[in-house]
């Protein structure tokens, strides 16, 4: 069998099955069967979302290599009859399409090997019949939690596929939201934006050494501080997501597409929002440090006259780390829309967005 991966997370999560994959399967399995599972890394979703078209390349790639089960793995959300996919199975043409950001964001390697796990087993099964003598489908077993908004979906006569699961609701919403958020990784916008880190840190260095920020961090309330943190995590957030052009525009006025569009928009905003408020926790870190280093009490007490103590080292740098953090928002301006693109998003997410881009843009040469 193989495990047909997209690059970058799936691959990952992909190669890590296979290390445990042959031993569990051929112990649930039984009757002295074993499994060869090898991992094929390639972006089979590339220039398509569509879900048929996606299985039929897939029978094609498996007939080429000639495997018995192919189980295809993608970090993106692909839809079904107004539903987020989370697996669909073809009994006949031994696959499974497993769609990851429906497993949500946590324990998200153990949810995809008990997917993994129940769609082999069930694949290598002998297939059921059904009242009319025609071969049906074995439903897959236990993967998930009861509460999971996770259920079968409906399946039309003329489809490849023979078993599908769906997620749908608000919580399945959300469950496919967190899971797509994971998948861009958030927490690597912080490196990926070197000179914005770069111009954040100079800021913070500057104001840290300013009187008149001294007297300013004294004077502002612990409410006051909070309004300046939103409000500069906020500007910051909006500057990287107009600046590189983040925010996608569907010239489809479909209510399906545009569900889709806010989707994808909700996790930018997400993605890029757990990024900055990871830089803003790292700056007020260092400012802090920086702070212990540098100040004097004497000359803080003389441009204050008030002592230097340690609820001002923690104001000063509460009150330094929003301001750095603008100053971080202008500092990327000087990034390329590509590295800010890379750094908010996975390799998969950013092929996405730019073949959504290539499609308007045809749409648009079509309409004129």
């Amino acid at each position: 069998m193989a495990l047909l991966a997209d690059p970058d997370a799936p691959t990952e999560i992909a190669r890590r099955l296979a290390r445990v994959l042959p031993d569990r399967l051929a112990e649930k399995a039984g009757q002295g069967r074993r499994f060869e599972v090898r991992v094929v890394s390639e972006p089979f979703t590339a220039g398509t979302e569509d879900l048929s078209t996606l299985v039929h390349q897939i029978i094609d790639r498996a007939r080429s290599e000639d495997w018995d089960i192919v189980v295809a793995i993608t970090d993106l959300p692909l839809h079904v009859h107004g539903r987020k996919l989370v697996v669909e199975l073809s009994h006949e043409h031994g696959l499974a399409l497993l769609s990851l950001p429906t497993l949500g964001g946590l324990r998200l390697r153990t949810r995809a090997a008990r997917v993994v796990e129940q769609v082999v087993l069930t694949l290598a099964a002998p297939q059921t019949t059904g009242t009319d003598g025609q071969p049906g489908s074995r439903p897959l077993g236990h993967f998930v939690s009861r509460l999971a908004p996770i259920h079968p979906g409906q399946v039309d006569e003329d489809e490849i596929a023979d078993l599908r699961y769906v997620v749908g609701g608000p919580r399945g919403y959300l469950r496919v939201l967190v899971g797509m958020v994971r998948a861009n990784r958030p927490w690597r916008l912080v490196p990926g934006l070197s000179k914005a880190l770069a111009a954040a840190l100079a800021t913070g260095a500057v104001a840290t050494v300013n009187s008149t920020v001294w007297s300013l961090s004294q004077a502002l309330s612990t409410p006051r501080l909070v309004i300046a943190t939103v409000g500069s995590v906020v500007i910051m957030i909006g500057w990287l997501i107009v600046d590189a052009q983040l925010w996608h525009r569907s010239a489809n006025a479909r209510p399906e597409e545009r569900k889709r569009t806010s989707l994808y928009n909700a996790s930018t905003v997400l993605t890029v929002g757990i990024g900055v408020i990871v830089c803003y926790v790292g700056l007020l870190a260092v400012n802090l440090v920086w702070a212990l280093f540098i100040l004097n009490d004497k000359v803080f007490a003389t441009t204050t006259r008030d002592p230097l103590n340690a609820t001002d080292y923690w104001t000063l740098s509460w009150f330094v780390a929003s301001i750095a953090t603008v100053g971080g928002a202008l500092g990327s301006g000087l990034e390329s829309d590509e590295a800010i693109r890379a750094a908010a998003f996975s390799k998969r997410e950013q092929e996405r967005r730019n073949m959504l881009q290539d499609d308007d843009a045809d749409e648009d040469r079509s309409e004129t």
